[in-house]
């Protein structure tokens, strides 16, 4: 699986969990860091956790596993390290906060099209 079809799958299974405001950046040209940032909002710290969870436990399945876990504890902000890919699951007020879309404003999106394509496979 390609780093973009991951971030592509990760934001589907957001997606069936009823995430908020799901965005991809692509940062392969910008940074070492990663090749993706996956971006959405749950609604409270139980939709946080249950979004970081789903996400968690179906890249599983697929032989995929995390190579970090950080805020699962406080659900705030749950950041899940897939190396080429990073999720970024926020409560709304600390993603409004800490703004990463505006932070990589050079950071290609991946079109929305792609993202509801992909939803359809």
């Amino acid at each position: 699986m390609t780093a973009k079809e991951k971030a592509l799958r990760i934001a589907r299974l957001l997606d069936e969990k009823k995430a908020t405001d799901i965005k991809i950046l692509e940062l392969k040209d910008l940074t070492i860091i990663t090749d993706y940032f996956v971006i959405c909002s749950g609604e409270s710290t139980t939709q946080v956790k249950a979004l970081s969870e789903h996400v968690e436990q179906k890249m599983e399945e697929e032989g995929i596993r995390p190579l970090g876990i950080e805020g699962y504890i406080y659900a705030h902000w749950v950041l899940l390290d897939y190396g080429d890919v990073i999720v970024h699951i926020f409560l709304d007020e600390q993603r409004y906060y800490y703004d990463l879309e505006r932070l990589w404003l050079d950071a290609p999106r991946v079109s929305y099209l792609e993202f509801s394509e992909a939803k359809m496979k």
